[in-house]
Formats: C-alpha cells, sequence, structure tokens
C-alpha cells in the first residue's frame, strides 16, 4: 500500500479517574523522526509509544501528543518552606524597625511568595493507565495510516498519469529519431548543392552523415529510459516504503532526457524533451511525499 508522509491520527478514552487524549501529526521527512510532548511524570513510556508507532511508520517526521485529564493518575502534596519562611519574617520585622515602618505582616504577603509554597506530584503506581495510554496511541496511529494510504493513493494515481504521458513522448520520439539523420542529410546535401552544383563527393557526404548519425544517436537512452519507466512501475507495485528508490529512478530519468535534449540536435526532439523534463519535475514533486 503506498503511502503519503503527511497524515493526521486522533484517538481518546475515558475512565472513570481520567481520560487519555493521542494527536498524531506527520510531515515529511527523509527519514523517521518521532517528537513526543508528554507529561513529564510519564517519560518513562515516551520509548514504548515511539515503539508503537514505529511499527506502521517507516519514514517522515511524527509530532506526539499526549493529555491526561483526571486525578487519577498523581497525588499531590503540599510543601512548605519553613526555613525560608522565617527568614523572611526576621527580614521583614528588621527592616519594619529599621525604617520605621508601621504595616503588619500578613499571611497573605507572606504567602505570595511563590517560592514559600510548593505543590509537589507523585505518579500513582497505575498499570492501568499505562496500559490504556499505548491503546489509544495504537488507535491514534491506524488513524493516522489510513490518512496517509488514502493520501498516498491519490499521489500515486496522479504520478502514473505523468508518467503514461512521459512514455507517449518517448514512444513519439522513438519513432521520429530515425528522420533526424534523413533531415541531417538533405540538408548537407542542398548546401553542398548550392555551392559546387551537382558535381560533389558522394563519399564525402555519407561520411559526414555517419559522423553525425553516431553522435546524435539516442536509441541507448531511449532504452534506458523505457527501462526506468518500467523499474519505476515495478516499484509502485511493491509493498513496502519507495519514496526513495522512486526519487532515484527520476533522477536517472532526468539525466537520459537531459543526453536526449543534447544529442538530437532537432528542434521536434527538443520539444518533447521540454515536455518530458515538465512532468518529471511534476512527478518528482509528488514523489518527495511518499513514504
Amino acid at each position: 500500500m503506498i503511502a503519503s508522509m503527511t497524515g493526521f491520527g486522533r484517538a481518546k478514552k475515558e475512565t472513570d479517574e481520567f481520560s487519555v487524549y493521542v494527536e498524531l501529526k506527520s510531515v515529511n521527512h527523509r527519514f523517521c523522526e518521532i517528537n513526543t510532548r508528554i507529561p513529564r511524570h510519564l517519560l518513562f513510556l515516551e520509548d514504548k509509544i515511539k515503539k508503537t508507532i514505529v511499527e506502521h511508520v517507516k519514514r517522515g517526521r511524527v509530532e506526539v501528543f499526549l493529555t491526561i485529564e483526571g486525578e487519577g493518575f498523581v497525588t499531590k502534596t503540599l510543601s512548605v518552606d519553613w526555613e525560608l519562611l522565617n527568614t523572611l519574617v526576621v527580614t521583614t520585622k528588621q527592616i519594619q524597625e529599621k525604617y520605621q515602618l508601621t504595616d503588619q505582616i500578613t499571611t497573605q504577603m507572606l504567602l505570595s511568595n511563590d517560592n514559600i509554597l510548593s505543590i509537589e506530584e507523585q505518579k500513582k503506581e497505575n498499570e492501568e493507565l499505562e496500559l490504556i495510554i499505548l491503546e489509544v496511541t495504537e488507535n491514534a496511529v491506524q488513524q493516522l495510516k489510513q490518512m496517509r494510504e488514502v493520501e498516498g493513493n491519490k499521489l500515486i494515481e496522479d504520478i502514473l498519469s505523468f508518467l503514461g504521458q512521459i512514455e507517449e513522448n518517448v514512444h513519439t520520439v522513438e519513432e521520429y529519431a530515425p528522420r533526424v539523420i534523413a533531415h541531417y542529410r538533405e540538408r548537407i546535401e542542398k548546401r553542398v548543392k548550392e555551392y559546387v552544383g551537382n558535381e560533389f563527393d558522394e563519399n564525402r557526404i555519407l561520411t559526414e552523415v555517419a559522423l553525425f548519425a553516431e553522435k546524435a544517436d539516442i536509441s541507448e537512452e531511449l532504452t534506458r529510459l523505457r527501462s526506468h519507466i518500467s523499474q519505476f512501475r515495478d516499484t509502485v507495485d511493491t509493498n513496502e516504503p519507495i519514496g526513495r528508490k522512486l526519487d532515484f529512478i527520476i533522477q536517472e530519468m532526468n539525466r537520459e532526457t537531459n543526453t536526449i535534449g543534447s544529442k538530437a540536435n532537432d528542434p521536434q526532439i527538443a520539444k518533447h524533451v521540454v515536455e518530458m523534463k515538465s512532468l518529471l519535475e511534476k512527478i518528482k514533486e509528488q514523489v518527495q511525499n511518499i513514504e
């Protein structure tokens, strides 16, 4: 199944104690990169979450957002820094005496200092929560995978359409290429006759035409181009990540097309080369999105 590297997946599960939400967003990337945004006290699950995703995603940058709501997974305790509080009270009284200040020290004033009170969270041992997180992650990645496959099918449909147009251009060039030599001979003979009349060395003309034919021969390039088209289609039919391989094949097709344009030395072939290069560029843009 062809998959795009762009997708989104979301899943959730609620219990009497807590609610678990997982969102996954993926975009293009050369390799598989997973970035997690999860609560600090659940960082111990990061590797398991990544492993769950990697089983379904081989390429792309995936952003993971894990949210837990509820109080069933942590205990909270209030902590007072008594030493700091005593120091603050004593220092405040010293300041009042030194500067003859009359305002009263209030509880609200003391507790407004962020360093005096702190809330500490401790994770409860909760195997059920861990299992639910991994279950929700699995459900989210299945949604992500499904969306990537739908998008991938649309991409490959467009790509194969462009590939078919390239193949038509190749066929046209193959049929037209032999005429290039004949046209060149006609031009040479016409030019020679303009200078020397009908009396000219036929062998010299044949030699010039043979040299031109050797330089302008594009049969090997056309054969390789057809081979690359066939490889492209075969690769699409495989059941594995194919993005990198398709990208390589497109580079090779581009190289052969450029060589055809430079060797053929003919305006008609040049027109088809421009068309093929335009189609290859469109395919390349689409292939960049494939896993």
